[in-house]
């Protein structure tokens, strides 16, 4: 199966078709998927989308981030269909990420399931991150 990836506007996104994905990848477990008005906000507002799609157009996988573009990109979410995970579809879209901003380092808080993924593909361990819950 090939894939392609390409960079979007959040807002422009089938809201149905990008809740299946975060269903279908099990990142949905841990956003408010339930909460259709705060998620379509959610994307709007990720100044960075990049999708993994198809030949046949089905999205497969999504990167939502905020970036500066010049210092650091967060990666607020990474999401691949689980059929499709370790298919290169993640990685293709973590390095079309930092294609959009070469020189900013990218920053992602890990899901408890992926931390042994991530130092295969480069990421370092940091441990001083900080979370405020509102």
């Amino acid at each position: 199966m090939s894939w392609k990836t390409d960079r979007v506007e959040g807002a422009s996104l089938d809201l149905d078709e990008v809740l299946g994905v975060y269903h279908a990848s099990g990142l949905g477990e841990r956003r408010p998927v339930e909460d259709r008005e705060r998620f379509a906000a959610m994307l709007a507002g990720a100044n960075l989308v990049l999708v993994a799609r198809d030949d046949d157009g089905t999205l497969l996988g999504i990167v939502r981030a905020v970036s500066d573009f010049s210092y650091v990109t967060y990666v607020s979410d990474i999401a691949v269909v689980r059929e499709h995970q370790r298919s290169g579809i993640g990685r293709a879209l973590l390095d079309a990420t930092h294609d959009q901003a070469p020189a900013a380092k990218l920053v992602l808080l890990s899901a408890p399931a992926a931390v042994d993924y991530y130092p295969h593909i480069g990421f370092n361990r940091h441990e001083s991150a900080w979370v405020r819950n509102p």
